[in-house]
């Protein structure tokens, strides 16, 4: 993360336990030739973990929240003890009653503090999964157990992930879906005061333009109608607490054992992109996340400047935005190009729906 945001927002607490960002949309815009070396926001670490996939001969990873490190750090220490099946588990993604046991063999191989951090949150790793203790997951989590019964049945939410063709969708949204109660829940608990106390910072909507709710509702037409929901496992976690046949990239089988193989070349570090500049990293492509939307203007194109500092020619910038508009400052558009061809499928095919935009720029020779 960007040092600015520090003074607005809290990092002393798991704020994302899982990547709520489509890590199949960032491997295919930064996909290249091998060898190359990539720096990550790390969130809960799931997309550095998919980075691995396109043979880099390293990943820093930087976050200044020590609490998303230490879902990281866990994440690695757990899939070099864990078969797959049992990583599901302690994730989340799968039902299980071996939790405790599961995160007692992953923080053996920890160091002591990681153990002491880990054994805090034992309770809570049990019952939800790794994946499901952080702020926003809790976020769900009150919808899906306290309001979503109001608008919906059992039934109508497992229909919503029964394949069906776009026009099968869009009658299924319309018809059963898409009531007033359901309607009435989005503008409520979907509003910008809601989300900034229970799920984001409240300091992370202060460039945000627009409804939120209103911005999530056409989203969601997205994920429910325009892609196949089925195919979806953010949609599924959010309404049904774990994840069905579909995975993100990271955690499906046919990628665990090559992940697993590259976890050496993760360079994981608590701190500021800023650190990395001043250390002369230099990089061929950024996984940034949304970080520009917690920036003003100027401190966007102040920050946008530096990470061009620390690009190799031809490196990619990969962010997302949501609720701010964010891209290439005009005093560095004769720096990038703007591949307009990878936004576009990029977004076509996003199931973590929550953004608007979805934006790729390289780095002229």
């Amino acid at each position: 993360m960007i040092a600015g945001i520090a003074g607005k927002a809290a990092f002393n607490h798991i704020r994302y336990a899982q990547l709520w960002e489509d890590a199949d949309v960032l491997v295919d815009a930064l996909a290249g030739d091998s060898g190359r070396t990539f720096v990550s926001i790390c969130s809960a670490g799931d997309n550095a973990l998919a980075m691995l996939m396109l043979d880099p001969q390293r990943v820093v990873v930087v976050d200044l929240s020590p609490a998303q490190i230490a879902c990281m750090t866990l994440r690695i220490a757990a899939m070099r003890v864990l078969d797959h099946a049992a990583f599901l588990e302690l994730l989340g993604a799968r039902p299980s009653s071996r939790r405790g046991a599961l995160l007692d063999r992953v923080m053996q191989t920890m160091d002591q503090p990681s153990q002491e951090f880990w054994q805090a949150q034992r309770a809570s790793v049990e019952t939800y999964g790794v994946g499901g203790i952080g702020k926003f997951e809790h976020y769900f989590r009150i919808m899906r157990t306290w309001l979503l019964p109001l608008a919906h049945d059992c039934k109508t939410i497992d229909g919503v992930f029964q394949t069906r063709e776009p026009a099968a969708r869009r009658l299924f949204y319309d018809g059963r879906w898409n009531n007033w109660r359901w309607r009435l829940l989005l503008k409520v608990f979907f509003s910008r005061f809601m989300m900034g106390r229970l799920g984001r910072d409240p300091a992370f909507f202060e460039h945000a333009e627009g409804s939120v709710s209103d911005h999530v509702a056409r989203r969601i037409v997205h994920a429910a109608v325009t892609l196949d929901p089925a195919q979806n496992p953010y949609l599924h976690w959010i309404l049904k607490g774990t994840m069905g046949e579909a995975l993100p990239l990271a955690w499906r089988a046919e990628n665990y054992d090559l992940i697993r193989s590259r976890l050496d070349r993760l360079d994981v570090r608590r701190g500021a992109f800023e650190d990395l500049i001043v250390e002369g990293v230099r990089a061929d492509g950024f996984n940034l996340s949304d970080i520009f939307e917690y920036m003003d203007e100027a401190t966007f194109a102040s920050v946008y400047g530096g990470l061009l500092e620390a690009a190799n020619p031809s490196a990619r910038l990969v962010y997302w935005n949501m609720m701010a508009p964010r891209r290439v400052p005009s005093a560095y558009r004769g720096r990038v190009t703007t591949h307009s061809d990878l936004e576009g499928r990029g977004k076509a095919m996003d199931k973590a729906f929550f953004y608007s935009d979805f934006v790729v720029e390289e780095v002229r020779r």
